[in-house]
Formats: C-alpha cells, structure tokens, sequence
C-alpha cells in the first residue's frame, strides 16, 4: 500500500514549529533573568521613577515601554523563523560593564550606574536570544536607554545658547538690552533664562521622538541617522527662536511680566510645533516599512535546539556577573563606614552672637542648625557632617534636600562673587515663587569644592584610602519668614545672604578647620 501523501502546509509548518518551542525555552529564563537584575538594580530604577515623577524633562519616559513593546509586535513578522541560539560568550562583556558600574557608584553618579543597569539588561538579551535575534529586535531594545533621565549636564550649555541667541536678535532688531550671565534687561523689564527655558525638556522628548519616527518611517540606517540628528538640531534652534520671541513680546507689549506670564504655554505650543516641523521634515523621505509575509516557508533552525536548563543557567551567570559589583559597593561601605563627630556651633566672630536651635529633619541624616546675629542682622546656619570615606552621592542628595525650598524651575543661580575676584565655592540660590534665597557651600578634604566630576574624583579616591577631613555641606539663609514678606522686603533679605557672607571672610576658615577629625 502507498504512504499517504504529507500535507506541504504541514511540513511548512515544522520550523515554525520548532521556533515557537525555542522561543519558549528562552522567553522564561530571560523574563526572570530581567526580573532579578530589576531587583538587584532596584537602587537605579526607584531613582529613576523618582526623577520621571518630579522633572517634565523626563515625563515621557513613563512611554518608553510600551513604545518598545510596539516596536517589537511591529516587527514580529520580521523576527518569525529567527530561533534564539544563545551566546554564552556575551557573559564575558558583563565584566567590564560591572567595573563600569563601580567606578559609577564611587563617582556618585547615578545616571551612569542607571546605564549600566539598562546595559546588563542588554547583554542578557543577547546573551539569551543570540546575536542574529538580538539584532533583528535592536531598535526595540535600543530604545529602553531612554528610561535613563540622563541629559541634565547639558543645561548650562542649552541656558548658554538661548541666552547667546537671544543676544544677536535682540542685536539685529535694534533692541538695546544689557546682558549679564543669564541675566537680559531691556527698557521694558527684565528677563532671566532660568534652567527650565533652557530647553531641556524639548530636546530629550524631540530626540525620544525622532528616534521613535525613525524606526517607523524608515529603513535605512542613514536616513534614521539623519533624522535623529535633525531631532537634535531643530528643537535647540527653535527653544532659541522662543526665548527671543518672549523678549520681544515683552518689548512689545512694554511688559516683561506679561510676557513672561505664560511661558509653560509657550513652551507646550512650543513643543508641538516643533513636532509638527520634524513631521513635514520627515515625510517626504519615507520609505515603506509594511512587514510581509514571506511566500516560502521558513528553513529549518540550523544548530543545536538549546535547553530550557543550559538557557537559564546562561541567565543566572548574568546575573551573578552583574552582581559582582554592587556586592563589592556594599562591602566597602560597610567597611569604611566610620562616624563623623559634628560640631555642636560654627563661631561666626566676636560681633555675632550664635544661639543653637538643634536638629532639623524627621528622618537621619538630621542637620545641626543655628542662629546667628550680627549687627541686628539674623541668618539661620545648617549644616551636615559625614563620614570622611563617604561617596558624593549621599553628600549631594543631602546638599538638595538643604536646598529643597529654592529648588523651583524659576531659581536664578550664581557664585558667589567676592570683593578681591577670588574664586568662592557659595552657591546662591534665589527663588521668585515661592519667594526663598539660600547660600550652599561643600568642603571636601577641608577645603571649599564646587560640585563637578573632580570633586567627585576626590571623595571616590577618600572613600577607598581615608582622608583626615570630613566632608560638610553648609547652607545660609536670612532667618525671616519669607512667606509674610512684601516684594521689597523679599529683595532686602536676599540681598542679606551675600552681605553677610563677604562681611565675615574668616567663615571659610573656620568650617574647613572644624571639618578636621
């Protein structure tokens, strides 16, 4: 008798077949190998939700799953008949990247122990699915570095920018306007470029856009390349375009205020025209992207099919890999973690008078706070000790908490400046609403330290071989109740903090010699 004749539909179907189980060998162990680095990171990932939640630079970031999510159900007729093969090898990469992410941690810089975070996930993908699948989902996984609220370095160069544009308009409108710093008069008021019109918040959404409309709108590696710079490039010149045209309007109007009323409007309309202008930009240059079903069967997986134990057994090194260093972090913490004695007054001079009023702050580390008098002139002093070994990331989240009250997106910042053109490491922090002004000062190695990557450097190098100096972050405020004070009364007090300072020069000293163990 003759054998039954085999249905083609069915033979096409074997490799599909075979896929799916590999692909279900593999989807379990790389679920919990994200779910255990997720855990292991979980540092990085509250710090991260924290940032989304309080600056409207990073809002969109709460998008950037699901839009990698959709990327990839977009592709998924591209990645049908890719089986995952795993790459052990990619193991290895985890080594550098763990000493990556300690060199991060002793720096106390959060957003790069946050990309080393999104990094391991990466090489757990690929380490699982392999490198042929991996690439074939590499827009999808590429685009997860977004949940990194990174980009708050370039501030000061946005504000330079803005301001310099701003500059030669008002130039070649024939508008006469003293600048100073960000500072920009003009006959009908003042305008200041604080760091929320610096445009940010624009540019990081623009380039998560562009990145997102690249990967949509077209195929070629170079015109997504182009796109994603052009994302760049308009939304910096056009937050330019906004600042001059704020100021202009405020000539206009002969009212800088009520210019300057509705910048958040501005800024939102703003926004959506220059995603409207990358849209028209882009458009004309598409190419087709609409996925097809191939009309030949798939070829069978060549290779060995992996097993669910050997794919999770490649997972668990991963994991233990990424694991090395923030074991290691914790251990020299531990270690070197030594108390640091806080002085109980900082001695301002013989013409003051200091009346200490104790702890502030519910929760440790409490600040040490007085009061101190001179000339009639009242100004309450906090400040925090600690540990000589310690990282800047706890000294700095300790200098923001300080400073929490003036940390609003209208604050005008600046240095101190001393009356011999000597370098003061005084930041002075002014906020228009609600009306605060506060003057922060840090001493590293007993000496004043402007916050920056060789500051850092320092106490990383203190925190591995000791230092005979504690570090201390120190604040200065009028004692008044700023809330109950009239606009002239507002602009006296903070005139007082800087007065203050310089009229007592031997405060520097006296700090950096109490920061001595």
């Amino acid at each position: 008798m003759a054998a039954p004749a085999l249905d083609s539909a069915c033979l096409a179907r074997i490799p599909a077949d075979v896929t799916a189980q590999e692909w279900r060998r593999a989807a379990l162990p790389a679920g919990i190998g994200v779910l255990l680095l997720g855990t292991l990171f979980h540092h990085e990932v509250l710090a991260a939700i924290q940032t989304w939640n309080a600056s409207t630079a990073y809002n969109h970031c709460f998008l950037v799953i699901p839009i990698a999510l959709y990327l990839l159900w977009d592709r998924r007729f591209d990645l049908a008949g890719i089986p995952p093969r795993p790459m052990p090898a990619a193991v290895l990469l985890g080594l550098p990247l763990a000493l990556v992410w300690l060199l991060a941690e002793r720096l106390g810089i959060m957003e790069g122990r946050q990309l080393v975070a999104i990094s391991f996930v990466e090489l757990l993908l690929l380490a699982v699915l392999g490198r042929r699948l991996w690439w074939a989902m590499a827009g999808p996984l590429l685009y997860l570095y977004f949940l990194v609220p990174f980009g708050e370095f370039l501030t000061p160069s946005l504000q330079d920018f803005t301001t310099g544009f701003i500059r030669h308009g008002l130039d070649l409108l024939g508008i006469a306007a003293y600048i100073d710093g960000y500072t920009i008069e003009i006959p009908q008021g003042t305008f200041f470029v604080a760091e929320a019109c610096a445009g940010l918040r624009f540019l990081i959404a623009s380039i998560a856009f562009g990145c997102l409309y690249a990967l949509l709108m077209y195929r070629s590696p170079a015109r997504r390349a182009l796109f994603v710079l052009v994302s760049v490039i308009v939304p910096i010149i056009a937050n330019g375009f906004r600042g001059l045209g704020i100021v202009y309007l405020g000539y206009l109007l002969n009212s800088a205020q009520a210019a300057a009323a509705d910048h958040i409007i501005y800024g939102w309309l703003f926004f959506s025209a220059v995603i409207l202008v990358l849209i028209l930009l882009g458009l004309p240059f598409r190419q087709d992207s609409t996925p097809t079903r191939s009309a030949t069967p798939p070829s069978a997986p060549s290779g060995a099919s992996p097993t669910m134990r050997g794919v999770m057994a490649i997972a668990l090194a991963m994991v233990i890999v990424a694991a090395l260093s923030p074991t290691l972090a914790a251990a020299l913490t531990i270690a070197t973690a030594t108390p640091a004695s806080a002085p109980s007054a900082i001695e301002i001079g013989s013409d003051c008078t200091v009346r200490v009023i104790g702890t502030t702050g519910p929760l440790p580390p409490r600040s040490s706070i007085q009061r101190v008098t001179c000339d009639g002139l009242a100004m309450d002093m906090s400040w925090q000790v600690f540990s000589p070994r310690i990282t800047a990331a706890p000294l700095m989240a300790e200098r923001r908490r300080l400073v929490m009250r003036a940390e609003t997106e209208g604050r005008e910042e600046h240095w101190l400046s001393t009356s011999n053109g000597t370098a003061s490491a005084w930041r002075i922090i002014t906020s228009a609403d609600p009306a605060f002004a506060i003057a922060v000062s840090i001493w590293v190695d007993g000496k004043q330290a402007r916050p920056g990557l060789a500051m850092r450097l320092r106490m990383a190098i203190d925190s591995l071989f000791g230092s005979d100096y504690a570090p201390i972050v120190v604040t200065a405020t009028a004692a008044v109740d700023w809330d109950a004070l009239q606009a002239t009364q507002r602009s006296e007090a903070a005139a007082s903090l800087p007065k203050f300072l310089l009229s007592h020069p031997d405060l520097d000293r006296t700090i950096g010699a109490l920061s001595a163990r």
